[in-house]
């Protein structure tokens, strides 16, 4: 098949993702160009927005990474047990409003136990909003893909109806809460920073999540179950259904997670249009970093760092923020395509 198909034989899942990036980035330089702008001008305002001063990468990129991590992290864990989970942006939104509810109702409580309940709570709110999909799933034979994605509309509308109604901020103007409780909220991770001890969270998340699905009799089940129903059921006596459920339910006590986190480090209130589709934005992260939770913590970055910098090449280059939303396209369909030409010409030579 020539060099090129040699090339992708050769190349590991990782080497394989960093083809599929150089070639996004190839790819978006040229749509640069064909719109009148000058790519080396956009690139240096993404990566000056993004990483060009320690404020620049710790309140902005690392910020927006969190939830990114979550839900990626989410995404993740559900995909590697067979399950599409498209649901984490309304499981987030869940995890949102009874972050917010708790942390408005808590106030007198110390820290110390206010803070780990409206966590908690955002856990368990996302447990709640997986479970009807999780059910259907596998009581009804319905397909997780439709109710997932049907039920992130009424999480996201749940939220609305919340910041219009029984949680609206007390003058009644507004479309969001009152600010939560002193002690419902994160503490600062870099003292003079934004960021704040949810990336910790992140990170403990991911290497916990790691070690389980690596190292443990339950992440073997759940990537055996993911590999192959049948042949797990029937190889290794596995109980099927079951790892389904607990992969579902924890996926969305993650992605509720994020959705709590945020509210108590970063905007401190429920308001409407919290999220700019961070749950959607996580089936990238999560399908880039090959479903590693190691891996979607770099990816999580990553795109921390694409947002973080669209606004300084909005103001620098004159570039619509939009692009950055197109880029992150491009990435997930570089690395998709770049997988299965790897795995095609793999068969290929497999079979003479």
């Amino acid at each position: 098949m020539g060099a090129m198909g040699e090339l992708l034989r050769r190349l590991g899942p990782a080497w394989a993702t960093l083809l599929a990036l150089l070639g996004t980035v190839l790819v978006a330089g040229l749509l640069l160009v064909a719109g009148g702008y000058d790519p080396f001008v956009a690139a240096g305002a993404l990566v000056s927005g993004a990483v060009g001063s320690p404020e620049a990468f710790l309140s902005v990129t690392l910020v927006r990474s969190v939830p990114l991590i979550l839900t990626g992290l989410a995404v993740a864990l559900a995909f590697r047990a067979g399950v599409w989970n498209i649901g984490a942006e309304g499981q987030l939104y869940a995890g949102a409003v009874a972050a917010a509810w708790v942390g408005l109702s808590g106030g007198d409580l110390p820290a110390w136990i206010l803070l780990p309940a409206v966590l908690a709570a955002s856990a368990v709110a996302g447990v709640a909003w997986a479970l009807v999909p999780t059910v259907m799933k596998l009581r009804l034979g319905v397909g997780e893909v439709i109710t997932t994605l049907l039920m992130n509309f009424v999480g996201i509308n749940l939220a609305a109806w919340a910041v219009h109604g029984p949680l609206q901020e007390a003058r009644g103007v507004f479309p969001q809460t009152d600010p939560i409780a002193a002690g419902a909220r994160l503490p600062a991770l870099v003292p003079g920073s934004r960021l704040h001890v949810g990336f910790l969270l992140a990170l403990v998340l991911a290497a916990l999540l790691w070690g389980v699905l690596r190292w443990s009799r339950a992440g073997f089940v759940l990537r055996s179950v993911g590999a192959s129903q049948p042949a797990a059921r029937v190889a290794g006596r596995m109980n099927a259904p079951r790892a389904v459920f607990v992969a579902f339910l924890a996926s969305g006590a993650l992605a509720g997670l994020a959705g709590g986190v945020e509210v108590s480090g970063v905007t401190f209130a429920l308001y409407e249009g919290l999220s700019p589709g961070w749950g959607y934005t996580a089936i990238a992260v999560a399908l880039l970093a090959g479903l590693h939770p190691g891996a979607v913590v770099a990816t999580g970055i990553l795109f921390g760092a694409l947002e973080g910098g669209a606004g300084s090449m909005q103001r620098v280059a004159g570039i619509p923020a939009t692009w950055v939303i197109a880029v992150e396209a491009l990435v997930i369909l570089s690395v998709l395509a770049v997988d299965q030409l790897r795995r095609r010409v793999v068969r290929a030579a497999a079979h003479g």
